[in-house]
């Protein structure tokens, strides 16, 4: 089982936010049949059967195993994942997109290149799937308390400064069988309050 999947179908997608799927993949993180989650999660039996194979006809549970009970074929089934991701290229037109309004102190932004982060490394391990390789990559999560907001606009310019110098060193445009790295860097608040509520002053907060 994968950590985390991304779903990039528009269709799957669809199929994995209907709340009584999203139950039975989290209840899929340990396998079992549509019996077993019927129990499990309180429903139909049947009702359990038609979303299993929906799911399935999506590639977002797979068949883990097959028993005998009597004259019956029990079929037993896991999720693919322990969790999923919604690739933003799933909205097609309307996905996010950061070349549209390039803002460095906008939260709108920062979120428009996460979400194309999600997709580009979704394509990534998509095809590195298909040829059985690995996808190299890295990151950095780190938290950091400003005692000021000037504190904050200080970190921010020495760290603009620490990538454009380290972006300028180590850039050869004319390297014959280079690839090109996007290097993404981002800080904001870590939440406070429930998502979609207002700040303060009732506003998009801004470093």
């Amino acid at each position: 089982m994968l950590d985390v999947a991304v779903i990039a179908d528009p269709a799957a997608a669809s199929s994995s936010l209907d709340p009584i799927r999203s139950r039975i993949l989290a209840a899929l993180a340990e396998p079992g049949s549509a019996a077993m989650l019927a129990v499990r999660l309180g429903l139909p039996r049947q009702k359990v059967n038609y979303h299993l194979r929906e799911l399935e006809r999506f590639g977002l549970v797979e068949l883990d195993s097959e028993r005998r009970k009597g004259n019956v074929t029990e079929r037993v089934y896991r999720a693919c994942a322990a969790s999923y991701v919604i690739s933003p290229g799933a909205l097609g037109a309307i996905s996010p997109d950061p070349s549209r309004a390039p803002d460095q102190l906008s939260a709108r932004w920062l979120l428009a290149l996460g979400s194309r982060l999600v997709q580009e490394v979704a394509e990534l391990l998509g095809g590195a799937s298909r040829a059985k390789r690995r996808v190299a990559t890295f990151g950095i999560d780190a938290e950091v308390r400003f005692a000021s907001a000037a504190d904050r606009a200080a970190f921010a310019q020495e760290l603009s400064q620490a990538v454009a110098a380290l972006v300028g060193r180590y850039h050869d445009e004319s390297a014959a069988g280079g690839r090109t790295h996007r290097v993404v860097v981002g800080m904001h608040q870590i939440p406070t309050v429930a998502p979609g509520a207002e700040n303060e002053a009732g506003q998009e907060n801004r470093p």
